[in-house]
C-alpha cells in the first residue's frame, strides 16, 4: 500500500486564515479612516502657517493685535483651497473653517493670540477640530 502525503490546504484552514483577515480589516479600516480625515486636516493646519507670520509682523507693527485683521496691515485674505473652505483674521485671532465633504464636517481651527509687549505671541489653538481629534 502506498500512502500519498496531503497537498494544499484544508477547508478549515481556508475558513480560519479568512475569519482572521476579516478580524483584522474590522479593526484596521476605522484606524485608516480617522489618519485619512487627519491628513486631509493637516492642509487646514498648514494653511495658518502664513496667516499666524502675518498676524506676528503685524503684532510688531502695530504694537498690538488689535488692527490685525484680514486684508489690512499686510494680513492676507485666505483664499479657499480643496479642503479650506474658508478662512478670516480679526484681532489676530485666526479661524479656519474645512470643508462639508471628505470627512472633514466643516471642523473649525482656531488660533488665537497673546500679546505681550516686547515678547513673542503666544498662541492658543482650539475650534470644533480639537473635540474631533483632527488637530492635536
Amino acid at each position: 500500500m502506498r500512502y500519498s502525503k496531503q497537498k494544499g490546504f484544508t477547508l478549515i484552514e481556508l475558513m480560519i486564515v479568512v475569519a482572521i483577515v476579516g478580524i483584522l480589516a474590522a479593526v484596521a479600516m476605522p484606524a485608516y479612516q480617522n489618519y485619512l480625515t487627519k491628513s486631509k486636516f493637516t492642509e487646514v493646519v498648514a494653511a495658518a502657517a502664513p496667516l499666524k507670520l502675518a498676524v506676528e509682523l503685524c503684532a510688531q507693527d502695530q504694537s498690538g493685535i488689535v488692527n490685525c485683521s484680514t486684508g489690512t496691515q499686510g494680513v492676507p485674505v485666505v483664499n479657499g483651497t480643496r479642503y479650506v473652505q474658508s478662512g478670516t483674521v480679526s484681532g489676530g485671532a485666526i479661524t479656519l473653517t474645512a470643508v462639508a465633504s471628505e470627512g472633514l464636517n466643516g471642523a473649525t481651527y482656531i488660533l488665537t493670540p497673546t500679546y505681550t509687549a516686547n515678547s513673542p505671541l503666544q498662541w492658543t489653538q482650539n475650534g470644533t477640530c480639537v473635540a474631533q481629534q483632527m488637530c492635536k
